[in-house]
């Protein structure tokens, strides 16, 4: 609904795949929504990420034995996880508080409310994409986790067994197995796990595109703008362009991942948001006849089959906003892909770095501003922004529209810091 002097009702910062699910949540309740991004629809990090629905994921980050590989990932700035050593200093705070989110004492707290997160965002989802026409772009072809050793197979079980207390299905494999999940397979892998119910998307820039598309139809609109302010006024929220526009709204969304902290500061909340940069590299189609998402969590990336090519990424750079991509980590993913996948065409490749905004316990701010309950938060989901999209839209929707949320919305607050 449109005010007087054309204010926006809702205005949302952000044209990822959060902020046009909640587009798309608002529209359905009849709210007049603008959205607002520099780049376009699902232009930026929306467009490159691994293309999965990874409702099973319920493991916290820093409890999924990772504190305990940071030394060894570190020592190979190719790895699995790379800190420029300049940016060290910056990111201390960080890493103490992602230190203390591993601890005993807060894991139970941090695995039920992902948990509680997830179970939403599957049924969400299910939902959102039946709604908009869009189911046929799910693929339902499971996930196979692979294991270079015994050793590194036996480390992952107790991660397998938190996940069986939530009745997520998985099938642990032995090395003759592996070859009827994906063919073709270096014989390097001697174990492995297959999780059914893991699904992926035919492509996740042209999913979100399509959510838009479905939001668009009942009245979203786009406002193509780098927003370089955004503060409160007697009316609602002033929010002004970088080139000089000013739009004045009733209620404010900051969907604007890895640069969300920066606005949100200036309501009163600051937040310690980190950016892990991702890398991956798209081929053809044709490189590889890949049957389903296959995991390497040795070594921190994923190959994924989509309508639109083989993406090979993941990773993570604690590195900033400022600095320039490196893409020798895109190439060292690719060079160990050709190893795991002999066969495996790497030309026509196409290099992409994106950043994912990453809160130091794995939980995204899904909630309101301290001193502003007209300004809403939605940031901060780290490797599960696709995942968690239409839960996060949903929960909006309703904190929005003054209704109960779906699930409790306290171990997602901005205070909690």
């Amino acid at each position: 609904m449109n005010g007087e002097n054309g204010k926006i009702d809702i205005a949302i910062v952000g044209a990822g795949i959060i902020g046009i699910s909640i587009a798309a949540h608002l529209a359905e309740a009849g709210r007049h929504v603008k959205v607002f991004d520099r780049t376009g629809i699902c232009e930026e990090t929306s467009s490159g990420n691994a293309a999965a629905f990874a409702f099973s994921d319920v493991l916290p980050l820093a409890h999924k034995g990772m504190l305990a590989k940071v030394p060894h990932w570190l020592s190979d700035p190719l790895g699995p996880l790379s800190i420029p050593p300049s940016y060290l200093p910056s990111l201390l705070p960080w890493l103490y508080r992602f230190w203390r989110a591993g601890q005993p004492a807060r894991y139970e707290d941090a695995l039920a409310a992902q948990a509680s997160l997830m179970a939403l965002a599957e049924k969400a989802w299910t939902g959102l994409m039946a709604r908009s026409g869009t189911r046929a772009m799910l693929r339902e072809n499971g996930a196979l986790e692979l294991y270079e050793s015994e050793r590194e197979f036996e480390d992952a079980l107790p991660g397998w067994a938190v996940r069986a207390r939530f009745g997520i299905e998985h099938h642990h494999l032995r090395q003759h197995e592996i070859s009827d999940y994906q063919p073709g397979l270096s014989p390097a892998f001697v174990r492995a796990t297959f999780v059914p119910g893991w699904k992926t998307v035919d492509d996740p820039k042209l999913l979100g595109k399509a959510i838009w598309h479905y939001a668009e139809e009942r009245g979203a609109g786009f406002v193509r703008g780098d927003v370089a302010l955004a503060m409160p006024s007697k009316a609602g929220v002033t929010i002004q362009l970088r080139h000089g526009r000013t739009f004045s709204a009733r209620r404010l969304v900051i969907a604007a991942g890895a640069w969300s902290h920066r606005l949100a500061r200036q309501f009163g909340d600051r937040l310690p948001l980190e950016t892990e940069r991702g890398y991956n590299t798209t081929l053809p189609a044709s490189a590889f006849d890949v049957k389903r998402q296959l995991t390497f969590p040795g070594h921190g990336f994923v190959i994924t089959p989509l309508s639109t090519g083989l993406r090979i990424g993941g990773a993570v750079e604690l590195g900033g906003l400022e600095r320039a991509p490196n893409f020798a980590r895109a190439k060292a993913m690719l060079a160990k892909a050709k190893r795991f996948l002999p066969g495996l065409d790497a030309g026509a490749g196409r290099e992409w770095m994106g950043f994912r905004p990453s809160l130091p316990d794995s939980l995204p701010v899904v909630g309101q501003a301290k001193y502003h309950p007209n300004v809403f938060y939605a940031f901060g989901h780290g490797h599960l922004g696709l995942t968690q999209a239409a839960a996060t839209g949903l929960l909006i929707r309703d904190l929005v529209l003054e209704q109960a949320p779906s699930v409790d919305l306290s171990p997602f607050s901005a205070q909690r810091f």
